[in-house]
């Protein structure tokens, strides 16, 4: 599912316009945004959890030459499914 379809599915779940359901997916994905780049984390009950992974400089090799490279430290998104989310998947309840 890409963005237009899940506006779309918004829309038909919610019972709002096209134009209101992207706005709706739009402030939601700005939101999470903003909290993450905060250094907040966003956890919607039952669905799941997302927060900022810190991943530490490491050295890696590069696999054509063997040579080795510095990789600096970097931040990363990550989301943990909750409960709901995990029960929906595996075809139990929400």
């Amino acid at each position: 599912m890409n963005k237009s379809e899940l506006v779309d599915a918004v829309a038909k779940e919610s019972g709002l316009s096209a134009a209101d359901a992207r706005k709706a997916v739009d402030g939601t994905i700005t939101a999470i945004e903003k909290a993450l780049k905060k250094g907040d984390e966003v956890a919607l009950t039952g669905f799941g959890k997302f927060s900022v992974a810190k991943r530490g400089a490491r050295t890696a090799r590069n696999p054509r030459t063997g040579e080795p490279l510095k990789i600096k430290a970097s931040k990363a998104p990550k989301f943990t499914a909750g409960a709901g989310l995990k029960a929906a998947v595996n075809g139990g309840k929400k």
